[in-house]
């Protein structure tokens, strides 16, 4: 009889247990992979962007044929924060192009630092879907690419997008970070960002810090004509370690 009393409470005993077991809060898995996120990446500090002398007042709305045009800011671009010591990577990096020899200027000027609206800054690039691509030449941890295209005018140009990948072909983890091609008429996907006017201030491009060797941005002509222009790429991140 004491034996059954006490077989039965260890039974008892037993399920208790794994009732408490089963009912713990378990901590959701994490991966290496994962996206960094700023609590992660400690301090957040304004990236060091200096802005090039703006050449027009204001920016227009009214472009005719170009339809949900992002509203203009009417004031400054607020600063973007990223971990300290995050620096501009892209600049003297190597640059090639569908288009083997620009019509003006030169590849390299694009990662050259100068990004103001003059003729002597200004890479013209063959008309209809082009793009430049941009090596690292490492691994890096990229958390805003800024693009200018052309800021003498106002201007917006069409089917922008900008990728990343771990190889130069862009075969292998390649991710989008931005497309305003509405129609998906460059074959690249979708989009579903708007498009922007040119002003000095440049195009600023979230990152979110993926990890890539490679940047390409691609565009398709602009609204006065057919060709593609760039006076400076920036992309700011840091080596992965």
């Amino acid at each position: 009889m004491q034996d059954r009393m006490v077989r039965g409470l260890v039974a008892i005993c037993t399920v208790l247990c794994l009732c408490l077991t089963g009912c713990s809060k378990k901590e959701p898995a994490t991966s290496d992979k994962q996206a960094p996120t700023a609590s992660t990446q400690g301090n957040l500090v304004p990236i060091p962007i200096k802005l090039p002398k703006p050449m027009f007042v204001g920016t227009p709305t009214n472009f005719e044929g170009v339809q949900d045009i992002e509203p203009p800011l009417g004031k400054a671009r607020p600063p973007f924060l990223a971990p300290s010591g995050v620096t501009n990577v892209a600049l003297g990096k190597p640059v090639t192009s569908s288009t083997t020899e620009p019509i003006i200027g030169k590849l390299s000027m694009i990662t050259d630092g100068d990004k103001e609206a003059s003729d002597a800054s200004l890479v013209e690039l063959d008309p209809f879907l082009q793009h430049v691509t941009i090596d690292l030449q490492q691994p890096h941890q990229i958390y805003a690419i800024l693009v200018w295209h052309y800021h003498k005018q106002p201007r917006v140009y069409f089917d922008v997008v900008v990728q990343v990948a771990d190889d130069q072909d862009f075969i292998t983890n390649v991710r989008t970070l931005f497309n305003n091609d509405r129609d998906n008429s460059s074959g690249l996907g979708v989009g579903t960002d708007r498009h922007y006017v040119e002003t000095n201030e440049g195009k600023l491009i979230d990152a979110k810090g993926v990890i890539a060797r490679y940047v390409r941005l691609y565009s398709k002509g602009n609204n006065a004509n057919d060709q593609n222009h760039y006076l400076e790429v920036e992309v700011y991140g840091r080596p992965v370690p």
